[in-house]
């Protein structure tokens, strides 16, 4: 009687600490209400309530991959996440917060001056696609101007300006039309884009200007030069692109093209430091050319020097202005001993037919 006993007490004791257990288990999960689990099930029992905590990402570790994903702050995203249309969906949250707090942010920089950027170019060399392309847009700050959120943005605006076939070279693009009708990449508008720029940077960010260039010849060639790029980016504090063209229809051309786009790409660096204005004397306005003349006209007012005299020595000062604004008339300041730009391109059988330059100025 006294073994049988103990057995019974034994027994009792083992089954209160089964049901312990999985109290305790069970008190983790949403649902508070306890159930009797007979030994025989508290095993599998206790299995399945433990993989369902597995299952389910918490609302941190959700967080954390809305702010790698959006750039947005962590109160943006907690109230994305908890929003009752969105219930911790991450897709859904970065659709609210497209909606909510992009135009939130939008509204709250609007306004503020915005002096800092970058400058972006693209270019293609490809067959009937040629062409080339500088986008430059402005922050607050040059800490926002140098994150990655804002030189991919400055990128994919240069990116997309390439595809849009319907823009006129000669005419200025216009951005809000351009930015509400264009997609990058990613099939996303660069409107939306921007907004979501803005959510992740939090500063006023605008596209200040987007310049095209499409080939004047069938054999033209690109090049282009960034200056200060940014860390890990492709953008700069400005940037400029040359197009050139064989003189000749040579058969030699094709195995020159090789060489032919390094000298149009230190042409390009040229163009960034000496910053020329105009391609050369003829592309010149004769209003610009007029009013030259006036200033030299006034400096030697009282030199009492004959007309004709006085006429030679504003055509030989008139060839010094031209080598200060015109390109291929200046001294190529990449290569050695400094030659005029016109008889270094001229040697490599280039002509060159234009240029863009843009740069962050405060």
């Amino acid at each position: 009687m006294m073994l049988s006993s103990a057995a019974r007490q034994f027994r009792s004791i083992a089954r209160t600490t089964t049901l312990t257990r999985c109290a305790l288990a069970a008190s983790s999960t949403p649902t508070h209400s306890l159930s009797i689990v007979t030994p025989s099930s508290s095993a599998s029992s206790c299995f399945s309530s433990s993989q369902q905590q597995q299952s389910q990402p918490s609302t941190a570790s959700l967080v954390k991959q809305l702010r790698e994903l959006t750039g947005a702050p962590m109160m943006e995203c907690k109230k994305a996440l908890s929003a009752e249309e969105v219930q911790n969906d991450i897709s859904k949250a970065q659709e609210w917060l497209r909606k909510h707090g992009s135009a939130k942010a939008s509204s709250k920089v609007a306004g503020r001056e915005a002096l800092e950027g970058l400058v972006g170019i693209h270019i293609s060399n490809k067959g009937g696609s040629k062409v080339a392309t500088l986008a430059k847009v402005a922050s607050e700050t040059d800490f926002a101007s140098r994150s990655e959120s804002f030189s991919s943005f400055v990128q994919s605006v240069a990116d997309a300006a390439a595809s849009n076939s319907s823009s006129n070279d000669d005419e200025p693009v216009d951005i809000p039309t351009f930015m509400t009708t264009t997609k990058n990449v990613d099939g996303q508008l660069l409107s939306e884009s921007l907004n979501d720029a803005i959510l992740a940077i939090r500063e006023n960010i605008q596209v200040d200007s987007i310049s095209i260039m499409k080939p004047s010849h069938e054999h033209s060639i690109f090049a282009g030069y960034v200056h200060g790029r940014a860390p890990n980016s492709t953008c700069g504090t400005s940037a400029a692109v040359v197009e050139v063209s064989p003189i000749s229809n040579s058969p030699d051309n094709e195995t020159k093209t090789e060489q032919w786009e390094e000298a149009v790409k230190k042409l390009a660096m040229h163009v960034v430091a000496a910053k020329p204005t105009y391609l050369d004397p003829s592309t010149v306005p004769e209003e610009a050319i007029s009013k030259e003349k006036e200033i030299l006209k006034e400096k030697m007012a009282d030199s009492k020097k004959p007309p004709e005299i006085l006429e030679k020595i504003i055509t030989g000062q008139l060839r010094k202005f031209y080598e200060g604004v015109c390109l291929t008339e200046q001294a190529h300041m990449v290569e050695e001993g400094g030659p005029k730009v016109k008889k270094v391109m001229e040697s490599l059988g280039l002509e060159v037919k234009g240029f863009r330059l843009m740069g962050m100025s405060k």
